[in-house]
């Protein structure tokens, strides 16, 4: 029975008049990727604020790694990466390495000399999102999916067990997703870290996530990926209240003409 690191118990909450989740259950496995897919308004970022301690559940309870979420202290073992490479200011005067180096200050203190252990984590993190031959050009000078990958290296450098990545493929053009999503495949098998991956779009379900969550104010589907596949497209029209095609990104052909 693998460890559960994350677990949503019956959670509601409510904007004034606004209900946007409603008795969501849900619980992550250590080692999954998990993809929570749902439309604009569908309580994805709520359900994200709430995972962050950004928000308090009005009704049920949130544990994180066997721990009540009032009483969590250790979010060094949580990542999170926003959608800030579509509004980033490129005008930035940091280079690559200073981005992820300033993942650690939380862990070292802003003004703390860097050791040659924390050299190695931000050349370690910097490779796994393939992004070494940039480590001294400036940030401002990278693409949209480039600084988003080197949000994720800042991400990473403080070594964390669960990665929440909201919408990480807005400002990724279209041809390059498939090689962000084998980065993401990568970080999940060989670093072993445990993804969350929010995303309005369907498309973004490959075949290298290992759990869904289907989300539209209720939770209308969780369980593995392959039990997703059987989960009918009426049924997903039904929770997006309009017609939808399933893609999957597979590992030997470009997907076709999706919006990213």
């Amino acid at each position: 029975m693998k460890e559960t690191i994350v677990e949503i118990d019956h959670i509601s909450y409510r904007y004034e008049r606004e209900q946007v989740l409603e008795d969501i259950h849900l619980s992550i496995p250590k080692g999954a990727y998990l993809a929570i897919v749902g439309p604009n308004g569908s309580g994805k970022s709520t359900l994200i604020k709430l995972l962050l301690s950004l928000l308090k559940p009005q009704q049920g309870r949130i544990l994180l790694f066997g721990e009540e979420i009032e009483k969590f202290k250790d979010w060094q073992k949580v990542g999170y990466v926003s959608q800030k490479a579509n509004s980033f200011n490129s005008g930035f005067p940091a280079t690559v390495y200073e981005v992820v180096a300033s993942g650690l200050t939380k862990k070292l203190g802003l003004f703390r000399f860097l050791k040659k252990e924390d050299k190695q984590k931000i050349m370690e993190a910097v490779a796994s999102v393939d992004m070494l031959p940039f480590l001294n050009r400036n940030i401002g000078e990278l693409s949209g999916g480039q600084q988003q990958r080197i949000f994720i290296a800042r991400a990473l450098v403080s070594n964390p067990e669960l990665l929440i990545l909201d919408e990480p493929t807005v400002g990724v053009d279209a041809k390059n997703v498939k090689n962000f999503y084998d980065m993401l495949e990568n970080l999940n098998k060989k670093w072993g870290i445990t993804l969350l991956l929010v995303t309005h779009d369907i498309s973004a379900i490959s075949d290298k996530v290992t759990h869904v969550a289907c989300l539209n104010k209720h939770l209308h589907f969780h369980g593995e990926s392959k039990e997703y596949e059987l989960f009918k497209n009426d049924e997903m029209s039904f929770v997006y209240g309009h017609d939808i095609h399933l893609l999957t990104h597979d590992h030997d052909h470009h997907h076709g003409g999706t919006n990213q």
